[in-house]
C-alpha cells in the first residue's frame, strides 16, 4: 500500500487481489469482514460508501490486520470474536473457533430438551465436555432459560475464555466451570444431556489441514488419536452411567465417523437407541444416543 488516497472500494479491491495471490480461500469476504470491523460498520456499508476515504488511523489498523491474515492467522483470531447461533463469542488461540456445523449439535440438543416431559428445573441440567469457548453450552442456555450446565475443559486458558463469554452473555449464574480430563470432574453427577465436540481429527491428517487450522488452532482441540476416535471411546464407556433415565448423549463427529461412533455408544448396555443427523452439506455430523428408561 502506498500513500495515495485509499477509498473503501479501492482498498477492498487491492486487498482481495493481495489475499488471492497469497492463496487465501475467501479473499473478498476476508477483506470485507476485516474492514467492516475496523470501521465498526455492517458489510453493506462498504458498498453504499464505496468512495469514502479511510482515515489514517483506520488505514493503519487495517494494514495490521492484513499482515496477520496473510500469515494465515484466522479472521476470528484477528477480530477476537466469532458469531455462533446468533450470539457473539470471544475467541483466542487457546480455543477452537466455533464452526457453523456445530450449530447442528446445539439445535438438536435444544429440540430434544424441549421435548422432555415437564418437570422441575433440575431436569434440564446438562454437561459440555471439552467446552472451549463455551459456544455449545452457552447457546443452549441462552435459548433454554430453564436449563443449567456444567462444563469441563482440560485447558485453564480455554476455561477462562468460556467464563468470560458466560459473563458477557449474562449466563454466568446458570453454569459451573471445571478444569480437568473429560468426565472426571463431574463424577457422581447426573445430567439430562451430555454434549461434546471432542478432538476428532486423525493425528496423521492434521498436517493436511489448511494452515489456518493446523498451525494456528490448538493441537489438543484437533487430535483425536490415530483414528480420531480416542475421545469417543472414553465418552461411550463413561458417559451413559451419568445420564438420567431417558437422557441423551450428543456428539459432533468428523466425516465418515458417525457410524463408528454410533456403534461405540450403542455397545454400552445402558444405551437404548441412537440417531445420526446430517450437517448443512448433508454429511453425517451429529450422533445422539439415548439412555434406556
Amino acid at each position: 500500500m502506498n500513500d495515495r488516497i485509499w477509498t473503501i472500494g479501492r482498498i477492498l479491491k487491492w486487498t482481495e487481489g493481495y489475499f488471492a495471490d497469497k492463496g487465501l480461500e475467501s479473499p473478498r469476504l476476508d477483506a470485507e469482514v476485516l474492514l467492516s470491523h475496523v470501521l465498526k460498520k455492517q458489510r453493506i456499508y462498504l458498498y453504499v460508501h464505496f468512495d469514502e476515504p479511510l482515515q489514517p488511523e483506520e488505514l493503519a489498523a487495517y494494514r495490521e490486520m492484513v499482515k496477520k491474515r496473510v500469515m494465515h492467522v484466522p479472521v476470528a483470531y484477528i477480530l477476537g470474536e466469532r458469531e455462533f447461533m446468533g450470539l457473539t463469542f470471544k475467541v483466542t488461540p487457546d480455543t477452537l473457533i466455533p464452526r457453523p456445523d456445530t450449530e447442528i449439535l446445539v439445535q438438536a440438543t435444544i429440540d430434544r430438551l424441549k421435548a422432555m416431559p415437564a418437570s422441575d428445573d433440575t431436569a434440564l441440567h446438562i454437561a459440555d465436555i471439552g467446552t472451549g469457548t463455551g459456544a455449545i453450552c452457552l447457546s443452549v442456555l441462552h435459548y433454554l432459560p430453564q436449563a443449567t450446565a456444567e462444563t469441563v475443559d482440560i485447558s485453564p486458558a480455554a476455561r477462562a475464555v468460556a467464563e468470560e463469554n458466560a459473563e458477557q452473555l449474562g449466563l454466568a449464574d446458570r453454569i459451573t466451570f471445571h478444569t480437568g480430563d473429560l468426565l472426571v470432574p463431574l463424577a457422581g453427577r447426573t445430567f439430562a444431556a451430555i454434549l461434546s465436540n471432542p478432538p476428532y481429527i486423525p493425528e496423521a491428517d492434521i498436517g493436511t489441514l489448511a494452515p489456518e487450522v493446523c498451525t494456528k488452532e490448538p493441537h489438543t482441540a484437533l487430535s483425536g488419536g490415530a483414528d480420531g476416535l480416542d475421545f469417543y471411546r472414553r465418552l461411550a464407556a463413561e458417559a451413559p452411567q451419568m445420564l438420567a433415565p431417558n437422557g441423551f448423549l450428543a456428539f459432533e463427529v468428523g466425516i465418515h465417523q458417525a457410524r463408528d461412533v454410533a456403534a461405540l455408544v450403542k455397545a454400552n448396555p445402558l444405551i437404548g437407541k441412537t440417531e445420526i443427523l446430517p450437517d448443512y452439506a448433508g454429511i453425517d455430523r451429529v450422533v445422539v444416543a439415548w439412555r434406556k428408561e
